[in-house]
């Protein structure tokens, strides 16, 4: 009995180390999927992959789903859903975590990871703020 379960460890013991090494040989470093990005960038966003995607995916690295934010009743997904509801006045890109809110025009304008567009005097009443830079060109 003891010959055999001494066997059977070996194998498995074997069996292990061969999976652990084809699956070391088989990730790349963050740089040899930049590498890949490049010479294939065409083609792979073509197929609908980003480049964050494509450089995990290369890496055999999980990359968690991204969940969309839930917007209030005043902030819109996009300019067009705020122009049409902001009649009367300028439409804004609010930072909702900074509480800024950003002028049309300007370099944050719609560009934040995350924020939403809003009429001006609706963000104001919110608690949202116009950024320093502005605040200092006004006085």
């Amino acid at each position: 009995m003891r010959p055999t379960f001494t066997a059977a460890m070996c194998a498995t013991f074997v069996g292990l180390v061969a999976l652990a090494q084809s699956a070391t040989a088989e990730s790349k470093t963050a740089s040899q999927c930049n590498a890949d990005w490049a010479a294939n960038k065409a083609s792979i966003q073509a197929s609908g992959k980003t480049k964050r995607v494509f450089v995990a995916e290369c890496r055999g690295v999980p990359i968690a789903a991204r969940q969309p934010v839930a917007l209030d009743k005043s902030q819109y997904a996009t300019e067009a859903e705020a122009k049409a509801n902001c009649s009367n006045d300028a439409v804004v890109w609010i930072n909702s975590v900074s509480m800024i809110c950003h002028p049309s025009g300007s370099r944050n304008y719609g560009r934040t990871k995350t924020g939403a567009y809003m009429c001006e005097q609706e963000s104001l009443a919110a608690g949202f703020r116009a950024p320093k830079a502005t605040r200092r060109a006004a006085m």
